[in-house]
């Protein structure tokens, strides 16, 4: 375009002085006439980089658009999947439990089924959800405890100890699955009771369990727990959850989000 630009510029005025026969081929002012269009060159040099600069730019912000899109959406597909995990994971350990159940013991399977219905309610809730208030997980694992207290009565002991008003949020069911998880690994009898802890450090949650490991894990396991909880954290924050092993127990510690 530049060289355009000047070759048109010569030629007009080589043409103009030609005609009006100011000069002739042989005393033409070559080096004056290629001297004046310094001073075009230099104006058309910078139109040109301003052009070429706003058309980079236009294309660089709409390259990065796409490209943030395309991240925002492949993080969305991701999270999705490791939520649709937690729907059948919940009901295939739950009917796992039930199956067991109605067999030793059908009165208690009929309680199971009840409070079951209510907990399984507010799996469906949130199983669009990126993140729930703390206070909701919180109701949640009372209620799941007690549904498990069911199951294995004075076996299973647990506390809750922080307001439950608390702000904050976590990833939806994090806390069923850690409370799943102490559950199926450990033992829990009237002899040696699994003890469950729930409470607070400054912005992280803590739960935690006394470890007595079972010989032989019979219920079936999909591997999914902790690694699920531990993705789902990657993907919305820089935040990690921590796992620990201390004086005896196994302790999660879960960073409370604020949006």
């Amino acid at each position: 375009m530049i060289y355009a630009f000047c070759t048109s510029y010569i030629i007009i005025v080589f043409f103009v002085l030609f005609v009006r026969q100011s000069y002739t081929l042989q005393t033409m002012p070559w080096k004056d006439l290629l001297a004046d269009t310094r001073t075009p060159m230099k104006w058309a040099l910078l139109i040109s980089a301003i052009l070429i600069s706003r058309s980079f730019l236009t294309e660089w912000r709409k390259s990065a658009i796409e490209a943030e899109q395309l991240k925002t959406e492949r993080v969305a597909q991701q999270y999705q999947s490791l939520k649709d995990q937690l729907n059948p994971h919940f009901l295939f350990n739950s009917l796992n439990v039930l199956s067991n159940l109605v067999y030793d013991n059908p009165d208690t399977a009929a309680r199971f089924i009840n409070q079951l219905s209510k907990i399984y309610r507010y799996v469906l809730e949130v199983q669009q959800k990126e993140l729930v208030s703390l206070q909701s997980e919180l109701e949640f694992a009372e209620n799941y405890l007690s549904l498990q207290k069911i199951r294995f009565e004075d076996g299973l002991r647990y506390t809750i100890n922080l307001d439950k008003n608390k702000a904050g949020f976590i990833p939806p069911l994090s806390l069923q699955l850690l409370l799943e998880n102490a559950i199926k690994h450990n033992i829990a009898s009237q002899a040696d009771p699994l003890i469950v802890e729930i409470g607070l450090e400054g912005e992280v949650l803590v739960v935690k369990n006394n470890l007595q490991p079972k010989s032989s894990i019979q219920e079936d396991s999909t591997g999914i727990g902790l690694s699920n909880i531990r993705k789902r954290y990657e993907l919305l924050s820089n935040q990690e959850m921590s796992v620990d092993n201390q004086n005896g127990f196994f302790v999660v510690k879960l960073p409370v989000m604020t949006l």
